[in-house]
C-alpha cells in the first residue's frame, strides 16, 4: 500500500515538473537556424580561422537564438561560380563567395584586383574594399544583404626559376587566379593559365604550368614549396589579390526580429572584414617563415624594379578603364577612391596570431572543389584561360558527404 501511495506520488510530482522541463528545452531551442555555404575545406584557414569564429560570436551574442550550420567544401551542392546566386536565392542563407568567379557581373569591385592597386596587407584591402563597398556597391549587390567584403592574401609569383626582372617572366606559364590577373601576367609577357586549384601540382608535375600568382596560404595545400623553389613578393602594393563577399539572402535576414538583425549587424562591416583580413594576413606571414625556414629563396623586389612593373601593366588598368566607360562608369573615380581609402588603412597592426599556429605543412589549405566543365582542360597554346564562367542554375539541395582531400 506504501509503495503505491509512493509511485502515485511520484507520478503526480513527475506530471507538474514535465511542462516546465519542456519550456526549458523550448528555451534553449535557437529561434533561427541559417545555413552558411562556401567552398573551402574545413581544415582551411578561411573556414576554421574566420567563418567558424564569426558563426560562433553571432550565436553568443544571441544568446543562442541564432544557429549557424556552416557546411565547406560546397556539401550542399553546386560549384564555387554559383554561391551568389545559391544567396540571391535562398538556396543558402549565408555564402562566402568570390565576385571574380563570375568575369564581369561585379564590375566595379574589379578596382582591388588590378595590379598595384591593391596593397600587399589583407588587413589594409579588407577594410578599405569595406568602405568602398558602402559608397560604391550597393547597386550591384543589391540582390542579397551584404554582410562583409574582404581581400585575400596579395599574389606572390611562386615559379621554377628565379624572377628579379620583367625579362625572367618571359615566355612562363603562370596559374592565375582571375580574368585581371590574367591579363596582368599576359602584360608581362607570361602566359595566364585557369586551372582548377587542386589540379595546379599535376599541371606542374606534368610541365604544362611553370609556375603560380597565387597568395601564400595555397602554398601548403598544394606543397607548392616542393614543387617551386622561388619566390617573388612585393614590398608595398600588390600585383594581384581576389575579392570576397559575405552575402546573406535578404529574405533571411528581413524575417529576423528586430533584436536578431542588430546581432548580425553587429557582426557585419568593418567587424568581419577586419577577422578576415588578419586571418589572411597571419597565414601568409606563417607560410612565408615557413617557406625561408626550408631555404626557398624569396626575392623582394626592389623599388626601381617594381616601377618597370607598374608601367609595363598599365595598359591592364587602361583597358579596364575602357570597360567601365562602356557601362558608363567612372573607372578613374573608382580607382581614386580605392586608393584613398587604401591610404587611410595602411598604418593599421600587424595582426598578430592569438595562439601557436599549427605548422603550415601539415594543414589541407583552401580551394574551390570545381565541377568538371567541358572545356576544363588545361590549355598548352598561346591564350590565356580567362574565358568568363556562365552563370549556372543552383544544384539541388541535397547535402553530400564532405571529402577533406589533401592536395
Amino acid at each position: 500500500m506504501r509503495l503505491a501511495r509512493r509511485t502515485l506520488l511520484a507520478s503526480i510530482m513527475a506530471a507538474a515538473a514535465a511542462p516546465a522541463v519542456l519550456r526549458l528545452a523550448r528555451a534553449a531551442a535557437p529561434q533561427v537556424a541559417l545555413k552558411l555555404h562556401h567552398f573551402f575545406s574545413s581544415v582551411a584557414s578561411g573556414h576554421d580561422k574566420f567563418l567558424a569564429p564569426w558563426a560562433r560570436k553571432v550565436e553568443a551574442e544571441s544568446g543562442g537564438r541564432i544557429r549557424i550550420d556552416i557546411f565547406p567544401s560546397m556539401q550542399l551542392g553546386g560549384a564555387p561560380a554559383q554561391l551568389f546566386d545559391q544567396a540571391r536565392e535562398g538556396f543558402a542563407d549565408i555564402v562566402w563567395a568570390v565576385p571574380g568567379n563570375t568575369p564581369g557581373r561585379f564590375a566595379k569591385i574589379e578596382a582591388f584586383e588590378l595590379p598595384f592597386v591593391p596593397s600587399r596587407r589583407a588587413l589594409v584591402n579588407s577594410k578599405a574594399i569595406e568602405d568602398y563597398a558602402a559608397a560604391n556597391l550597393q547597386d550591384e549587390f543589391r540582390e542579397v544583404h551584404p554582410i562583409s567584403f574582404s581581400c585575400r592574401d596579395h599574389g606572390v609569383v611562386h615559379a621554377n626559376r628565379t624572377i628579379q626582372s620583367i625579362a625572367d617572366l618571359k615566355g612562363l606559364r603562370l596559374h592565375v587566379p582571375n580574368r585581371l590577373a590574367g591579363e596582368t601576367v599576359r602584360a608581362l609577357g607570361a602566359l595566364g593559365v585557369t586551372v582548377p586549384i587542386p589540379q595546379v601540382p599535376t599541371a606542374i608535375a606534368g610541365h604544362v604550368i611553370d609556375g603560380c600568382l597565387d597568395p601564400w596560404d595555397v602554398v601548403p595545400g598544394l606543397r607548392l614549396h616542393d614543387l617551386l623553389k622561388a619566390h617573388t613578393d612585393f614590398a608595398e602594393s600588390s600585383l594581384s589579390t581576389t575579392t570576397f563577399v559575405l552575402a546573406m539572402n535578404k529574405a533571411a535576414y528581413d524575417r529576423l526580429p528586430r533584436d536578431l538583425k542588430t546581432v548580425i549587424d553587429n557582426n557585419s562591416g568593418q567587424v568581419a572584414a577586419g577577422m578576415a583580413g588578419a586571418m589572411w594576413d597571419i597565414e601568409a606571414a606563417a607560410v612565408a617563415d615557413m617557406v625561408r625556414r626550408g631555404g626557398d629563396p624569396i626575392t623582394m623586389l626592389a623599388a626601381e624594379e617594381v616601377a618597370k612593373w607598374r608601367k609595363a601593366t598599365a595598359p591592364v588598368i587602361a583597358a579596364w578603364l575602357k570597360q567601365m566607360k562602356e557601362h558608363k562608369l567612372d573607372g578613374g573615380k573608382l580607382i581614386a577612391g580605392a586608393r584613398v581609402l587604401l591610404a587611410k588603412y595602411a598604418n593599421e597592426p600587424e595582426p598578430q596570431p592569438s595562439q601557436p599556429a599549427q605548422p603550415p605543412e601539415q594543414k589541407v589549405v583552401t580551394e574551390p572543389r570545381q565541377r568538371p566543365q567541358a572545356n576544363a582542360e588545361v590549355p598548352k597554346g598561346d591564350t590565356p584561360a580567362t574565358t568568363p564562367i556562365a552563370k549556372p542554375a543552383p544544384a539541388a539541395a541535397t547535402p553530400r558527404k564532405e571529402l577533406d582531400i589533401p592536395l
